[in-house]
């Protein structure tokens, strides 16, 4: 494992292109365009004011710039560093600004979700989209880049309208059962959208292309409701998360839950009843704990050889064990009297596999709770020295990144897992992550700096290299 030197950042606007050549970074209002392999730099943009929004586009070839206080959004080609795009929203402002799935077309959302502005790149024709509702995750394409569904809000009841990308006609429209729809989401197979309502209400609706009700799964009443959703990559699986810190997976046959996954605290013996709904008890396979390395074993056995200068590093290294039943992972208590309680799944995320299931439940914030979903069982638990920020699976493989806002990143996957330090002068807070198109590198994010983790094809098949460390 081998870490580039550190670049400047700003605002965590760090991407890799969906082609996998390049990496673009923000710093403050320029855009610096490196090629990934030797990380030289390409191109260099200079945009009109502080960058708060990149996306590139699906082909790879244009960068969106978005400067929402300004209400501008700039474009930058990579094939002709000298033509550029500009669009100003004027006094409507600037909310949301996306790409379509062609790579031509512009979404901006105004303040205040008046209206969905869709410019054109190549034929500077505008449209106008009424109506978008202001939630949660209001706007989703189909992995195929064919449809979009929209929600929106007229007349005080919630509707989904399908449009077509090619000509953005739209192809339905139909009302939703829900009080305060939250989100919407398509399945990766793009034949049924997930719409879920409001927190304070548990309600899932599937619906199919043509506005057709398929199911409606409610798991209870008179509570807090649904926090978090994803889909399988094979579409045969919708994993709902919800406050009362359970996740339940529903099946794309019957669209009716086929297990929950509750997250316990107090794990006794080894044998306790994670899972419910017909499938009897499960044997906890491992619960590794993040530990303190002392002075002389990060002596006597060196993580992996620093291509940087390691001097200065402020936070000790680490190193995972495994525990001994009983465990007791650590729970934060919510605070009452205040809005969006921590408690609940707040994080969850299916392997490209679709063989595992990665979650968090934000009252116990230490720990990743990992599922094996073939067997409908749990597989292991991560609990780390922090809270984890946010968790990643490798696009091609089983294996999961995850970072504290430490200086350290970690590795699972079913071999094992490991903890690395990122070397370098000062101590490298590792605040958000994300992966390469072919999983062969990381780039790790901090408030003011990235670098890119390179993983050789030996550890990549090993992420439990440090099998040493677990004992």
């Amino acid at each position: 494992m081998n870490f580039s030197e550190a670049f400047k950042l700003s605002s965590l606007l760090c991407k890799f292109s969906p082609d996998g050549k390049y990496l673009a970074a923000c710093v403050q209002y320029r855009v610096v365009v490196r090629d990934v392999s030797t990380l030289q730099v390409l191109q260099l943009y200079t945009c009109l004011d502080q960058i708060q929004h990149i996306e590139w586009s699906a082909d790879s070839l244009f960068i969106l710039c978005a400067m929402y206080k300004r209400g501008l959004v700039q474009v930058w080609s990579l094939e002709q560093p000298e033509w550029h795009c500009r669009i100003d929203e004027g006094s409507a402002g600037l909310a949301a600004s996306c790409w379509s799935p062609d790579g031509r077309h512009i979404l901006n959302t105004t303040e205040f979700h008046l209206r969905i502005t869709v410019w054109s790149l190549c034929t500077k024709s505008v449209s106008y989209i009424k109506y978008p509702k202001a939630c949660q995750q209001g706007i989703s394409f189909t992995r195929d880049g064919r449809y979009m569904a929209l929600a929106e809000r007229r007349d005080c009841r919630d509707h989904v309208s399908v449009f077509v990308c090619s000509d953005w006609q739209l192809l339905r429209h139909f009302d939703a059962d829900t009080q305060d729809l939250a989100g919407i989401e398509w399945a990766p197979n793009g034949c049924v959208l997930a719409v879920w309502d409001t927190c304070l209400e548990y309600k899932m609706l599937l619906y199919s292309l043509d506005g057709r009700l398929l199911s409606v799964f409610c798991a209870y009443e008179w509570s807090l409701g649904i926090k978090s959703v994803a889909w399988s990559p094979s579409s045969q699986f919708l994993a709902v998360g919800s406050y009362d810190g359970k996740v339940r997976v529903l099946n794309h046959v019957t669209w009716k839950a086929i297990t929950e996954f509750e997250h316990p605290t107090n794990i006794n013996n080894p044998k306790i009843p994670i899972l419910r709904g017909g499938a009897g008890l499960s044997r906890l396979q491992v619960v590794y704990k993040e530990a303190e390395k002392s002075p002389q074993q990060a002596l006597d056995h060196p993580a992996f050889p620093p291509c940087r200068a390691a001097a200065g590093l402020s936070s000790p290294e680490s190193k995972y064990e495994i525990a001994s039943v009983p465990v007791s992972l650590q729970m934060l208590k919510p605070a009452a009297d205040r809005a969006n309680p921590k408690i609940g799944i707040g994080a969850l995320a299916f392997s490209p596999d679709s063989y595992f299931l990665a979650t968090r439940n934000d009252n116990v914030p230490n720990a990743v709770w990992i599922w094996d979903v073939r067997k409908l069982r749990l597989f292991a638990v991560l609990e780390q020295l922090r809270p984890v920020r946010s968790f990643h699976w490798d696009p091609q493989q089983p294996r999961l990144a995850i970072c504290t806002g430490g200086s350290k990143v970690y590795l699972w996957s079913p071999a094992g897992c490991v903890s690395v330090q990122v070397p370098g002068e000062g101590d490298f807070q590792v605040l958000s992550l994300c992966w390469h198109l072919h999983g062969g590198s990381l780039a790790l994010l901090s408030k003011d700096h990235f670098c890119l983790c390179f993983l050789d094809s030996v550890e990549v098949g090993t992420a439990g290299g440090q099998r040493g460390d677990h004992t």
